[in-house]
């Protein structure tokens, strides 16, 4: 019989707990208001399409991400792109010309992004369980 601590145990059930409220807030993802806000906010840097080609992109160096190439797109970690969308490139160690939109986008919206951007993935995204 394998015997825990208490610690461990409360240990173990919050990392549960977080685990399924990650996932509760994933499976609610709203994907039409992340392409409304993505359209709004990210698009000019992005492109509509997500490919990295939008009208102020030309200006940029290094260029912004394209969201649709899914070998890369897919190797990132939601958190990741949540503290990027939130917090900006320099959040990360990335470039400072992406910036951050926590101060406009709310937490929900971020998360509503991040499920937009990948349906862009090619090939597509397909979430670890």
């Amino acid at each position: 019989m394998v015997r825990t601590s208490r610690l461990g145990s409360i240990l173990l059930a919050g990392l549960v707990g977080a685990g399924v409220v990650a996932l509760a807030a994933a499976q609610q993802a709203n994907i039409a208001n992340g392409k409304e806000k993505y359209l709004e906010h990210c698009a000019s840097c992005h492109g509509k399409e997500g490919k990295g080609d939008g009208p102020d992109a030309k200006d940029l160096n290094p260029k912004p991400r394209n969201h649709t190439d899914g070998n890369v797109m897919n190797r990132l970690r939601d958190n990741y792109l949540f503290t990027v969308v939130k917090n900006g490139g320099q959040a990360v160690g990335k470039s400072d010309q992406m910036p951050g939109w926590g101060n406009i986008l709310s937490d929900q919206d971020i998360t509503d992004v991040i499920a937009f951007v990948r349906t862009l993935a090619k090939p597509p995204y397909k979430p670890t369980r």
